[in-house]
């Protein structure tokens, strides 16, 4: 009897730990955690799916909620997990605590962030008054946002450092690939062409490095920079990413104020994914925004930027630009950590962004 008692439990044992359980609930075997632990020392975990207590499930349940990288899991709660992944908030917290360690956030000297900042670059616009403006450039590491009525050059601007990106550092570019995301149909090859004709650039080369993506509403227009992360970790050099414009889709997804507060978290996610990316990657965020008109205006802008004080405080970078006499116009930067508020006066040619000539 004894006999066959042991055979029960012995049956019951190989039930509790057969394949058929969900492996994200497995924990390492004792002879697996030593293995475990000196790949956590030695070599350096990059994948959410490669953390202690994430399978293959639970890390198809964190992409798909957009947890793609370690640094938002990191970033996140033990309930926000649990709640996606339907597994304990105490296994949770482990998985959290693990990426934090691998990322190893949290304060650092303010010389070693001077360090990082010195690995900033910069894309020329091809306007000297306008570089000096924005500080030598549009900046990697940042989100630089241009905003305007209609026919005002920020659509130009986007085509012009979408050409400068792709030439070589010492010609005032990053020499890398351009992500474009086009949420208003107004990407045209042909513009670009005639832009990289001014610049020497063979048909050939530049269209080969830029890739473009219509975006069709706001959840694509998410996915689809989820899938420039993507390219950039299969190799793919790209230094900088376009949006042109930020808010078309959300303006006209939510109408009405009972849906302000949903549009603007949505948002709000959106454009720190893009942030994350213009600091994990080094590469420049440049979105273009549209405007509403302020009819109570009586001194100031008659217009007024979409996205409120949430894509206000996400943009690093802010210009105001307006049109003036024929080819001229005035870029006013309204907003930067580190420049001061100014005036450019540019133009825009058949050959791109351009300084005005001297009379």
């Amino acid at each position: 009897m004894a006999t066959k008692k042991s055979a029960a439990e012995n049956k019951d044992t190989e039930i509790e730990t057969s394949p058929a359980v969900d492996e994200t609930l497995a924990q390492p075997t004792e002879e697996e955690a030593p293995k475990a632990r000196k790949k956590g020392k030695e070599e350096k975990i990059t994948a959410v799916e490669d953390l202690p207590g994430v399978g293959s499930k639970t890390a198809e349940k964190l992409a798909a909620a957009g947890y793609i990288d370690m640094l938002a899991v990191a970033a996140a709660s033990p309930a926000e997990i649990a709640a996606i992944t339907e597994i304990g908030e105490a296994t949770c917290a482990k998985i959290i605590n693990a990426a934090r360690e691998q990322l190893e956030i949290g304060f650092e000297p303010a010389s070693q962030l001077l360090e990082k900042r010195k690995k900033v670059g910069r894309v020329k616009t091809g306007s000297k008054t306008l570089d000096d403006l924005l500080g030598g450039g549009v900046q990697t590491q940042a989100i630089t946002e241009s905003f305007a009525a209609f026919g005002s050059g920020k659509s130009q601007l986007g085509f012009q450092l979408a050409v400068n990106a792709t030439l070589p550092v010492e010609k005032g570019g990053l020499d890398g690939s351009v992500a474009f995301i086009d949420t208003e149909n107004t990407f045209r090859p042909e513009r670009i062409i005639q832009l990289a004709d001014a610049r020497g650039i063979s048909q050939d080369e530049i269209l080969s490095k830029i890739i473009i993506a219509r975006a069709y509403n706001s959840d694509h227009q998410m996915l689809l920079v989820d899938q420039i992360e993507e390219m950039i970790n299969n190799g793919k050099k790209i230094k900088l990413i376009v949006v042109d414009s930020i808010t078309s889709h959300f303006r006209a997804e939510f109408m009405g104020r009972g849906t302000l507060a949903d549009r603007q978290q949505k948002l709000n996610r959106h454009l720190h994914r893009l942030q994350r990316l213009a600091d994990v990657y080094n590469l420049i965020v440049y979105i273009t925004n549209q405007v509403s008109a302020k009819p109570d205006s009586f001194w100031g802008p008659s217009v007024e930027a979409i996205g409120g004080n949430v894509l206000a405080h996400a943009a690093t970078y802010r210009m105001f630009l307006r049109k003036s006499k024929g080819t001229k116009r005035v870029a006013k930067l309204i907003d930067s950590p580190d420049l001061p508020e100014g005036e450019a006066v540019f133009q825009v040619t058949e050959k791109g962004i351009e300084d005005i000539e001297e009379e």
